[in-house]
């Protein structure tokens, strides 16, 4: 397994990892994006036949608990239905699955329903947190998944993993976990952080960053086998 470089933010690397892997998708081919929300990935989806799918049930406030988007927009859904209600009178040649799975009651059946929708020769792009705070709650039912739980079940779905990469390591994590310290600080103490913590949050950033430096060139094990922000995985049917 592989770990790209944690220069950018996190959702900067999966960002250019999803165009990139929809670009290499054959023209005109069909794909489902499952879970789509406000379609976001559309936008690399130009040169294919593209099906947006979702529940549609969040509204932006959720229960009011954790991290919530404040509003939210399911108007561009063309197939609205619980992931395992779509219909499977059609297949497709790519099922595109984007930080959705932790917001499924029942993750390894959505793996299981995904496979029976894929066409044989088809790909499933797949991300999901490894570590995750509570978000979009109440929908909300898994903190995320390690590389045993793809390899487990995605193997169960009938499907065969061809990239599994690490979305970052343990330091890379710990040091945008620190970055959210000061706006986590405000909201459940509601005061702000003086100039001596933000002081001491940069330098510890700066110096959780100069660890994952110095693990990238050296030859040792990653970290990201310890904890990374996610996996970023394509999976074809066996």
């Amino acid at each position: 397994m592989s770990s790209p470089t944690p220069k950018l933010k996190f959702d900067q690397i999966r960002q250019r990892w999803i165009e990139a892997a929809l670009k290499n998708r054959p023209n005109g081919s069909s794909v489902l994006d499952v879970g789509a929300g406000e379609c976001a990935n559309r936008v690399y989806a130009r040169h294919l036949d593209y099906t947006s799918q979702d529940i549609a049930q969040y509204d932006g406030s959720g229960d009011g608990a954790g991290l919530q988007t404040g509003q939210f927009d399911f108007s561009e859904i063309d197939i609205v239905c619980d992931l395992l209600d779509i219909p499977e009178d059609r297949k497709f040649d790519t099922i595109l699955f984007i930080e959705v799975l932790e917001h499924v009651p029942d993750p390894a059946a959505a793996l299981a329903k995904l496979g029976r929708l894929l066409n044989k020769g088809g790909e499933l792009i797949l991300t999901a947190p490894f570590c995750s705070l509570t978000h979009f709650s109440p929908h909300f039912y898994c903190t995320g998944f390690s590389r045993y739980f793809y390899e487990t079940h995605l193997e169960k779905a009938g499907l065969d993993i061809v990239e599994m990469t690490a979305n970052g390591n343990y330091f890379d994590w710990l040091s945008h976990e620190t970055g959210r310290v000061p706006r986590l600080h405000k909201r459940y103490t509601n005061r702000r952080i003086g100039p001596l913590g933000r002081g001491l949050l940069w330098l510890t950033r700066a110096y959780l960053r100069r660890i994952s430096d110095l693990e990238k060139s050296s030859a040792a094990a990653s970290s990201s086998e310890l904890l990374t922000n996610g996996y970023l995985v394509r999976a074809t049917p066996k």
